[in-house]
């Protein structure tokens, strides 16, 4: 670990440690809100096959394999790129699940060496968990005061159902020092788990992300709403989240009645891609289809889209409908418990069941023909977005929150 690595830019300042994955744009995006302020940050990144970006300035610890040459200055990993052997060892171990001691354990190395006054772990499974673990042996972990913030509603919706898991999720809940969420609903979810309201931070709910950047998202919309022609569909993938196929089958059923029409899929896993593939020539032609892309990209993407589509099984308060709304893109969403209470149908979104095939053609029918509808949709939101998710507003708050608990922290407290 290099010199440069471990001198703060701010000597005696207060120190947080972020832990979750390191290629997340939503870890990105909450850490940022802590650029240019004098609170030292660093991100233990968890294993994974892709790292943070290299120009992304946050000190980070690299659990998982690097690639190619790290700065010193902004990056540290457990073990020398250079080891032979390493990466094939670190890969099998992964992907038996047996290297999760050896983060942890690394871990404790961190916060011991750095002493951090915060630890804020992104997300309950796998981060909460660990550093849950974590705190229950180490006198270092258990110094620092910690934040848990949970992931939208993948992180209780389900789980807390779960025999196996629920005593896992009752006791990390318990045992961190504050919550925080992006929705209500996690409240309630806590309370029949016995936590305590309490546990929740003054700020919450919170958008996962920490807000958007109306100044800048707006400058990448150049066109009106109503004449765009592109459909946003950042799901298009199965999981115990949201299903895809159903929104293939709405497209076809609903394709003759929305030309002209263009769709862009994103995140595209294989197997959908596959039922794209089986698709009629004359709607794959008209699709485009991504694997990642980067935010800035899809940002971009959603900018020149007329809608979003973005129907879900389980989820928070979708940081996707957040950007839809403040580019004027009409967003297409599932009327989930988390969503409900914060938009209304027709007047900020329109609601579909993710797996009910006929309901999301409808309101793809609606979003793509009825211009009135889509232009004053878009004019709500550019007032509501400024009531939900203004970046500007929500980043004093989170700084304070944060300088709040290191006084805390070094009080003894």
């Amino acid at each position: 670990m290099s010199r440069s690595f471990n001198r703060d830019p701010h000597p005696g300042r207060p120190r947080i440690l972020f832990v979750g994955h390191g290629e997340s744009s939503h870890t990105h995006s909450w850490v940022d809100l802590l650029q240019d302020t004098p609170i030292n940050v660093r991100l233990f990144a968890l294993p994974t096959l892709t790292p943070p970006p290299d120009d992304w300035p946050v000190r980070t610890y690299i659990s998982g394999v690097p690639t190619g040459r790290m700065n010193p200055e902004t990056r540290t990993c457990r073990h020398p790129a250079g080891r032979p052997g390493w990466v094939i060892r670190h890969l099998r171990a992964a992907l038996s699940g047996g290297d999760g001691r050896a983060t942890e354990n690394w871990l404790a190395k961190v916060v011991a060496d750095w002493q951090p006054e915060i630890v804020h772990t992104l997300g309950l499974d796998p981060a909460g968990f660990i550093f849950h673990r974590l705190r229950q042996r180490s006198a270092g972990a258990a110094a620092a005061i910690w934040v848990l913030q949970l992931r939208g509603g993948s992180d209780l919706s389900l789980r807390r159902h779960d025999p196996a898991q629920r005593p896992a999720i009752t006791e990390a809940m318990t045992g961190c020092d504050q919550i925080l969420t992006d929705n209500r609903v996690n409240m309630e979810y806590a309370a029949e788990l016995g936590i305590p309201r309490e546990k929740f931070a003054s700020i919450a709910p919170i958008p996962g992300t920490g807000g958007i950047d109306l100044t800048e998202i707006a400058q990448l919309a150049d066109q009106a709403p109503s004449d765009r022609r592109t459909i946003l569909w950042p799901k298009a993938y199965e999981s115990q989240w949201s299903s895809a196929k159903p929104v293939l089958e709405a497209l076809t059923s609903c394709w003759d009645r929305i030309q002209p029409c263009h769709v862009e899929a994103l995140n595209v896993s294989d197997d959908v891609g596959v039922w794209i593939q089986t698709l009629p020539e004359h709607i794959r032609t008209n699709m485009t289809v991504n694997a990642r892309v980067p935010r800035s990209e899809a940002l971009e993407k959603l900018a020149r889209s007329r809608t979003l589509l973005a129907p879900s099984l389980v989820d928070g308060t979708p940081n996707v409908m957040f950007e839809a709304m403040a580019t004027g893109a009409l967003p297409i969403v599932s009327p989930l418990e988390t969503i409900r209470p914060i938009v209304e149908e027709h007047e900020n979104v329109l609601f579909a069941r993710n797996l009910w095939p006929a309901e999301i053609a409808d309101a793809l029918v609606a979003a793509m023909t009825d211009n009135g509808l889509v232009e004053r949709i878009a004019e709500n939101n550019h007032r509501r977005i400024r009531e939900l998710a203004d970046r500007s507003v929500i980043r004093p708050k989170v700084i304070a929150f944060y300088e709040g608990l290191a006084g805390l922290a070094r009080a003894g407290g």
